[in-house]
């Protein structure tokens, strides 16, 4: 029933993709590496891990800035982000990534090409800026482009919104320099590497890499030294406001006495009323190892309620994660990142 709104929406997209090849609207190119960091579908592909695993790779050696639309803030424009903004303030990745990495230059912007112009106006010595879900903007022309796609949900399985999750065509993956299979399975046969691969067709110009995520120690919302080790002996409440938790339920049904699960839209701001359902459903747990968990970009909006939290003091516990890649291939990855940015000409 929804096929003929996906041809009308799927014409949309066509036409605005041709306007940019045939130059009746116009891409810009910076002076200075752009790497961009997105994907075909709404959500769920682990675009933020990915934009945090190349942080850490570069950090250390350039100075590198951050670029976000900072999703459902109440603010509007160019802001560079600090570590007192809060979440409505600056979107709740963004803070994240600051929170995480303050030396790092970070900053929202609805509009990519203004965003990066305002970031080499406050931040001139930047030499290298990783634009978040920007896939679609084609008003910048990214050095180089990284598109991610969903293991269990990868676009060529995938049709156009709204019949499917798909912002633009399949074919539209013909842009990309690297392609990454995210949130595959911790373990993973190379038959499976080799089955997917011929799926998703590479061309000859794109590199396909396929990444997994490493959970670490939970740790307290109110004090991050102290740890938590999941041993199978802890009776847990999941509280989660991301696209996509099978892969994180997954993984804690393995190592919990017992999950129950409390999921909200992704981004989506806990109201008064959900904390104290959340407080009522952990007090009703007939548990005595029981434990609230969630994930560090729903910690940053939980903050909004600090005052509520502290009162009440619920175990509230968040667990990290971070992106590894499958067949020894992180090397190759980050020497790919690496030999872009040496070989950078504008």
């Amino acid at each position: 029933m929804l096929a003929p709104f996906s041809l009308l929406y799927g014409l949309g997209v066509s036409i605005r993709n041709a306007f940019y090849r045939w130059g009746v609207l116009k891409d810009v190119e910076f002076s200075v590496p752009v790497i961009s960091v997105g994907n075909l579908s709404v959500g769920g592909t682990g675009k933020t891990p990915h934009i945090e695993y190349l942080v850490r790779l570069l950090k250390d050696y350039i100075h590198v800035a951050t670029l976000s639309r900072g999703y459902l803030r109440k603010t509007k424009g160019f802001l560079p982000i600090k570590p007192n903004h809060n979440a409505e303030e600056a979107g709740d990745e963004p803070l994240m990534f600051k929170r995480k990495f303050p030396d790092v230059f970070v900053s929202v912007a609805e509009s990519r090409t203004f965003g990066i112009l305002e970031i080499l106006k406050y931040f001139p010595n930047a030499q290298a800026i990783l634009l978040d879900d920007a896939f679609q903007h084609l008003s910048v022309k990214p050095g180089l482009n990284i598109l991610l796609t969903n293991y269990r949900h990868p676009f060529t399985r995938d049709y156009l919104l709204p019949s499917g999750r798909l912002r633009e065509w399949r074919s539209s993956y013909h842009r990309a320099d690297i392609m990454i299979v995210s949130k595959c399975p911790p373990e993973m046969s190379p038959e499976e590497k080799e089955q997917l691969a011929k799926e998703l067709a590479p061309l000859p110009h794109q590199r396909l890499f396929f990444s997994y995520f490493e959970y670490g120690s939970p740790y307290s919302i109110y004090d991050g030294r102290q740890r938590l080790a999941l041993d199978g002996n802890h009776h847990v409440l999941l509280l989660s406001a991301i696209a996509g938790t099978e892969y994180l339920t997954e993984y804690l049904e393995e190592r919990t006495a017992s999950l129950y699960s409390l999921e909200f839209e992704d981004h989506h701001y806990f109201s008064n009323y959900d904390i104290s359902r959340l407080k009522e459903i952990f007090d009703n747990m007939e548990a005595e190892n029981k434990i609230i968990l969630t994930t560090e970009k729903d910690a940053v909006r939980l903050e909004l309620h600090r005052d509520f939290l502290l009162e009440t003091r619920m175990p509230i516990f968040v667990l990290p994660l971070r992106v590894a890649f499958h067949f020894g291939e992180g090397p190759l990855f980050d020497q790919t990142v690496r030999d872009f940015l040496l070989n950078f000409r504008y």
